[in-house]
């Protein structure tokens, strides 16, 4: 049995969550989530204990037990405290604006990188080169935070680029001016 999956979820106050048809729908103090069961999964929910069953014991129905347990927790978190990511732009110049829906960066191409942001996340900049990303689904949030760090990924040279808030970008010597002689 998965060693995840085995392991009850207690539902906070001011959580609630309902099994209706093939979906499980937690709502709390910060928004509403809802995620979709295989039918090789059953979730039973009784009073504030949801608990994490498979049908068989094929390998898929293993690996879908721990996953499923493990998105309900990332569920119950997300309508209770939500999520953030924090990235910085490094660089001379270099930029980011929030303007209406969309995030626009200037990281060093001649155009500007002009980003949708996704429904249920927000985007705050404290200064041009601070991004925080803020929402109620993990996955939203760092998916939008993955896409904003793909625009211009950090280079290992002069470590230029938008980062992850303490990621440690491992830096090459470059050339080095080899002198004297003939």
């Amino acid at each position: 049995m998965s060693r995840i999956g085995k392991q009850p979820l207690t539902l906070p106050g001011g959580v609630k969550a309902v099994v209706s048809g093939g979906s499980v729908t937690m709502e709390g103090p910060k928004g509403k989530l809802s995620l979709s069961l295989r039918p090789e999964i059953k979730v039973e929910i009784s009073g504030t204990t949801i608990k994490v069953e498979r049908n068989n014991d094929s390998k898929f129905s293993k690996a879908l037990h721990g996953t499923t347990r493990a998105n309900l927790a990332n569920m119950i978190r997300g309508v209770t405290q939500g999520y953030q990511k924090n990235l910085d732009i490094v660089g001379v110049g270099w930029q980011g604006k929030v303007q209406g829906k969309q995030l626009v960066l200037q990281v060093g191409y001649c155009h500007t990188v002009d980003l949708d942001i996704p429904e249920g996340v927000k985007c705050v900049l404290p200064n041009p080169q601070r991004i925080e990303i803020t929402g109620i689904s993990k996955q939203a949030v760092g998916q939008f935070a993955s896409v904003i760090r793909s625009s211009r990924k950090p280079e290992p040279y002069k470590g230029k680029g938008v980062r992850y808030e303490g990621e440690r970008i491992i830096r090459k010597a470059g050339k080095s001016f080899v002198g004297g002689g003939k």
